[in-house]
């Protein structure tokens, strides 16, 4: 039986559940590729901390370029995460003739070009299904199963760390900084967790997506992004109270011959599947033209869900090695010599739903004013809430609205005028709230 050698470049988290995953069930594997993997080396900077994983002696080393150099190894993952050395060793192990596999989002969504690039010109495989979601196959389904759509929208939670704050918050009623802190003691969040609750690592997801579904180069500078740390539990009960819960939602809408592209916590409709995705998971709905609603749903990190993911990109590789094929399926969906510079929508031309809290002075008139400004900026009113008449420090009391569908540029202008006013006391909350668009 044929022999598949791999080099593995990581051996954290994911890299020793890729190696046990390949003890566990590498029998299974072998029956199903027949051929057998055999994992050659593993190099990392640490070779004396305990895993929960044991390798044979000599496998484990420090150089990874006794990986890169060794003509009998075939497959390189990279799993050591940032920016270098990976890009250095992922390009290295491509002009060596070695088909590369990497969870490395950031990676891919800063040097993507010049990877996807490379590997076109060296002419072999990149797989990077556990980069997005986990074990979910969202980019196996954009790339191979809707293939002969037009996609024409994605709608996705794409951090768990996020999810899982969010849904404690509306479920058990905590504070953001509460259940961040459990977050952190559960090994959910980072100790310093910004990439997750400032959206940059669902940005870093969203840009992987964006070039798949829209065969386009992405910057990943051009996202649109908010995080989370604003999101108060007053504003999570008054969403109960509308019939909405809020998600760190990523978004990509196909508009004509331009993208919406947008990471923001987002009011989404209780009757939505989105709405239901609590605690650590991801999921994505996918919309295309002759699929209709597609909805995928799984643990979006983790040790072993991710090394499932990494696994099965070893899986297709080797299969196509067996052929002595390679680059049967693009890695981008779409063939490189047709890759174009995307046309992101400005924030400002988007139209959606939104929800402000307006922090304002209990005195008659007041309302009128306010919804006096909305109207002389095209925003409708949806609904209204006034709960109480108890003022906070700043002598104010919430007012709550919802809108219609209006533009960015006009709430954005609208909220200006209306935080001069002196009878509004701090700066209007604002949510949006996407309601037909999933649909």
């Amino acid at each position: 039986m044929k022999n598949i050698y791999v080099g593995l470049i990581g051996f954290g988290t994911i890299g020793t559940g890729v190696a046990r995953l390949l003890q566990q069930n590498g029998h299974l594997i072998e029956k199903r590729l027949g051929a057998r993997i055999v994992l050659k080396k593993i190099a990392d900077i640490d070779t004396t901390t305990p895993r929960p994983v044991t390798v044979e002696k000599g496998i484990l080393i420090r150089d990874a370029n006794k990986i890169l150099e060794d003509p009998e190894i075939s497959v390189v993952i990279e799993l050591i995460g940032g920016y270098e050395p990976a890009r250095s060793f992922v390009l290295k192990a491509m002009r060596n003739k070695k088909h590369v596999i990497t969870a490395n989002k950031a990676l891919l969504a800063t040097y993507g070009n010049e990877i996807f690039r490379v590997a076109e010109e060296e002419g072999v495989d990149i797989g990077f299904e556990a980069s997005v979601g986990g074990t979910i196959p969202i980019i196996k389904t954009i790339k191979e199963s809707l293939v002969g759509n037009r996609i024409r929208s994605v709608f996705g939670i794409m951090n768990g760390t996020t999810n899982y704050i969010l849904s404690k918050m509306t479920d058990e009623g905590k504070s953001f900084k509460t259940v961040l802190k459990e977050a952190q003691a559960l090994g959910f969040a980072e100790a310093d967790p910004t990439f997750d609750i400032e959206g940059i690592d669902t940005a870093h997801k969203l840009t992987i997506l964006l070039s798949l579904s829209y065969g386009k180069k992405v910057n990943l500078e051009d996202i649109y992004r908010e995080g989370i740390t604003e999101i108060s539990q007053m504003d999570i009960e008054y969403a109960k109270e509308l019939g909405y819960r809020i998600k760190l939602l990523a978004i990509a809408i196909q508009r004509e011959d331009r993208i919406e592209a947008r990471i923001h916590p987002t009011m989404i409709p209780f009757g939505h599947l989105l709405a239901s995705v609590n605690g650590n998971f991801n999921a994505f709905h996918v919309i295309g033209d002759a699929s209709d609603s597609v909805f995928l749903y799984g643990q979006g990190s983790g040790m072993m869900p991710t090394a499932s993911a990494v696994i099965s990109d070893l899986v297709d590789i080797s299969r196509d090695m067996l052929k002595k094929i390679s680059r049967r399926v693009p890695p981008r969906s779409i063939q490189e010599r047709a890759i174009e510079n995307i046309q992101l929508m400005p924030m400002e031309d988007i139209s959606t739903g939104y929800y402000f809290r307006f922090s304002a002075v209990d005195r008659p008139g007041v309302l009128s004013k306010v919804s006096g400004i909305l109207g002389q900026h095209n925003i409708s009113i949806a609904a209204v809430i006034q709960k109480g008449r108890t003022a906070d420090s700043a002598g104010a009391v919430p007012v709550v609205m919802t809108t219609h569908r209006s533009m960015e540029r006009d709430v954005q202008a609208a909220l200006r005028e209306i935080d001069r006013l002196d009878v509004v006391r701090r700066k209007t909350v604002r949510i949006r709230v996407e309601d037909e668009s999933l649909q």
